[in-house]
């Protein structure tokens, strides 16, 4: 279980450096932000880089949070920005700067969906992936 103003938190901060990227075309920034997500995604959202500073520097000081939420869905999101940034590194690292501004946009959209209005893209899509598997296993 996680605080969900720490998967904001970590979206702000993934938006910002995504912003840096499309205004830089830095392929070596965004494999420094494809590492903090593929983090996320293999030892779980608790250990996700910025989720450690969350949790040590500015969970102490708010209180409580009304909700916990379960991790698997933000850590498959996750994954799914690992996915994005890891073709956006190819693009950039490549020369093929189309691909690479185009994947880093759609990764900058989602975490910035996240950051500002609570809507978690990548979560979503692990609950539609969910059902799908769901229905499908039960014939």
């Amino acid at each position: 279980m996680v605080d969900p103003r720490g998967m904001r938190f970590t979206a702000a901060v993934s938006t910002v450096v995504l912003a840096i990227v499309l205004l830089t075309g830095s392929g070596w920034l965004l494999l420094g932000q494809t590492v903090v997500f593929a983090i996320g995604a293999a030892a779980g959202v608790r250990y996700a880089p910025y989720a450690l500073v969350f949790r040590r520097l500015i969970r102490p000081r708010l209180a409580p949070p009304a909700v916990m939420e379960d991790a698997a869905a933000p850590r498959f999101a996750q994954l799914v920005g690992g996915v994005f940034g890891v073709v956006g590194v190819i693009g950039f690292l490549s020369g093929v700067w189309a691909l690479g501004l185009v994947v880093t946009a759609l990764a900058f959209v989602a975490a910035f969906l996240n950051a500002a209005f609570e809507f978690c893209l990548g979560c979503h899509m692990y609950v539609f992936f969910r059902s799908v598997s769901v229905k499908g296993a039960r014939g």
